[in-house]
């Protein structure tokens, strides 16, 4: 019967490991290559000795790192020719 209540009262005591003291919850981020916070789940193009990559913020044994998620970068940027015109502009020069 004591380990049973023994138990019960050590039950609730993992919900608060990631807190210190005053209740004040211990927030984990990442940090980019200026010093910038990245948040957990986050995704950032990195480039480390040369490499360029897409990594995510992960949590791993209780430390935030940095997950490689595939080789290279997404861009928005596009650029085309300068004498290129698409056909419909074509006309009004």
């Amino acid at each position: 019967m004591y380990r049973i209540a023994a138990l019960a009262l050590l039950w609730p005591l993992p919900a608060l490991a990631d807190s210190v003291g005053g209740g004040r919850v211990i927030e984990c981020y990442c940090t980019d290559s200026t010093g910038g916070r990245v948040e957990m789940g986050e995704t950032i193009c990195l480039e480390v000795g040369g490499r360029v990559f897409t990594a995510q913020c992960q949590m791993s044994l209780n430390n935030p790192m940095w997950r490689e998620l595939h080789e290279g970068c997404v861009g928005a940027k596009l650029e085309a020719p300068a004498d290129s015109a698409p056909a419909a502009f074509a006309a009004l020069r």
